[in-house]
């Protein structure tokens, strides 16, 4: 299989994560918009090295620079990053380069892990399925965009909470269930 058939079985499967999970419970009720209007685009890093993970990062922030109709991107790293204690370590090397190259106040960034736990969560609570994935990934949000959400979304504080009840009463095993479909998507699927 090459690489371009292998990119788009993941993005295949990251785009039915998103719509099955993430829109699908409304865990995020700004994506449906963005996804339904085209206006996320989904990047699939092969490197295994992390500066040259970091570079994808700083590359994909020059690149919304330039491309103001690309709302969001979703950087998808399923070759590395597979221990999600080595993952929250790059999550804080990549936030420490966004301020590093000026970017504070104009992205941050969402993270998701296929074994994400909230610290001091239990691993079995369904409430980690809120940000568990098909693979490691960077969520890269436009800070502008997001406060115009915000604005018009009441209570946006309470997503989180909403989320974690959402999950919980959902159970552990359906939400397995969901992610584990996400991975049975066709690999060959645009």
């Amino acid at each position: 299989m090459n690489k371009t058939t292998m990119d788009n079985g993941v993005i295949a499967q990251t785009k039915k994560w998103l719509t099955d999970v993430i829109i699908g419970f409304n865990f995020c009720p700004f994506a449906k918009r963005e996804f339904d209007q085209g206006k996320i685009r989904f990047s699939v890093i092969r490197e295994r090295q992390l500066e040259h993970c970091l570079q994808s990062l700083v590359d994909e922030c020059i690149g919304l620079d330039r491309d103001i109709e690309t709302e969001t991107t979703l950087l998808i790293f399923p070759d590395t990053l597979s221990s999600f204690d080595d993952f929250l370590d790059f999550v804080e090397m990549a936030n420490e380069l966004l301020i590093e190259q000026g970017y504070e106040g104009t992205y941050q960034l969402a993270n998701f892990h296929p074994d994400y736990c909230f610290a001091g969560s239990d691993e079995q609570d369904a409430a980690n399925y809120t940000n568990r994935s098909p693979y490691p990934m960077l969520h890269i949000i436009r800070e502008a965009s997001l406060e115009i959400a915000l604005q018009s979304y009441p209570d946006p504080e309470q997503i989180p909470q909403r989320n974690i009840e959402r999950a919980r009463k959902t159970g552990l095993e359906k939400m397995q269930q969901l992610l584990a479909n996400c991975l049975q998507q066709d690999k060959t699927e645009d």
